[in-house]
């Protein structure tokens, strides 16, 4: 699926109008445009200007077309929000000083190794978001995260703590996957000049 700038934009905007309804405002109505309805893997990544500077305030998104892709965005919306353990209480009046990012994710396609060393090699910085699944536990990060993290290894690395294991972990039967992503930016509506955060943790 592909959006365009307008369409992602609008995505955008509705995540922050589902935060604000979550907690008081209006019920919004959904974008409604082709594609809309069918089935879409997004993530909603949070970031908070209320302190003064942009801080990660949640980010939480699906890996798998499951639900419409407007369904999906709301669900991720309030989950980024308020589930998120890094989120932190919002106010009404809170929601226009977030920046609200939406990722369209690409199909998952398995990366092929031999060792650890093959699956850096393989990586495409700036390009691949990356999955690590073993035994039940499971990580991922963003193509985006690549500004922060721009070596494969430490990206890698990274990776593998937010699958909760050791950075320097590795095992035969560790399985990779990548996937391309779009992502589209509903700023926030609170003038911010301070420098963009990490998003390593996105």
């Amino acid at each position: 699926m592909q959006l365009t700038q307008d369409q992602g934009r609008a995505l955008a905007r509705y995540a922050r109008e589902i935060i604000a309804a979550a907690i008081g405002g209006p019920t919004p109505t959904p974008p409604a445009f082709p594609g809309a309805d069918e089935p879409a893997a997004t993530f909603v990544t949070i970031h908070d200007v209320r302190a003064g500077g942009p801080k990660l305030h949640g980010c939480m998104g699906s890996l798998v077309a499951h639900e419409s892709l407007v369904d999906d965005v709301a669900h991720n919306a309030v989950a980024a929000a308020f589930i998120d353990p890094r989120a932190t209480p919002l106010d009404l009046p809170d929601v226009p000083r977030l920046e609200i990012d939406v990722t369209l994710l690409g199909p998952l396609a398995p990366i092929l190794c031999r060792d650890e060393r093959s699956a850096i090699e393989a990586l495409r910085p700036g390009v691949d978001g990356v999955v690590l699944t073993w035994h039940g536990r499971r990580g991922t990060l963003l193509p985006q995260v690549w500004r922060e993290l721009p070596d494969p290894q430490e990206f890698l690395a990274n990776v593998k703590l937010k699958a909760g294991l050791p950075e320097t972990f590795w095992a035969g039967d560790v399985q990779l996957f990548r996937y391309e992503a779009t992502r589209f930016t509903d700023p926030p509506l609170v003038a911010n000049r301070s420098r963009r955060p990490t998003e390593a943790n996105a």
